[in-house]
């Protein structure tokens, strides 16, 4: 299960959950005993990336400089600061078939799979 993060448009802001095609949004009163959720399978026009970045997640160059530094001393430190933490958020834009649409972040496997679902 991966996280959407959207920022703007015609769907509720916020974090989401995205598993196998489907957004899962916060749940909020009125929206029924499962949700609402979107189906990309059926719903997805098109998609394009508004911004692509790499960033640098300081839980994970902290974690990574740890076994680096017990498992080959101070050289595997500094390797595992420098190399450890680096991840790739996309931020896109996706347009439904009714027309509505949101601008949302993710990370770089979680927007290719929903960039397959844009083909089919």
């Amino acid at each position: 299960m991966a996280t959407i993060k959207i920022h703007a448009g015609d769907f509720p802001k916020g974090d989401c959950q995205y598993y196998s095609s489907i957004i899962s949004f916060k749940w909020t009163w009125g929206d029924g005993l499962f949700g609402k959720k979107l189906d990309l399978r059926k719903e997805l026009q098109h998609v394009e990336v508004a911004n692509e970045e790499s960033v640098k997640k300081w839980g994970g160059t902290i974690g990574w400089g740890a076994v680096g530094g017990a498992l080959l001393g101070p050289v595997g430190l500094l390797a595992g600061l420098l190399l450890g933490g680096q991840k790739k958020e996309v931020t896109f834009i996706a347009v439904m078939k009714d027309g509505k649409k949101f601008l949302a972040t993710t990370d770089s496997k979680t927007y290719t799979s929903i960039l397959s679902l844009a083909f089919k």
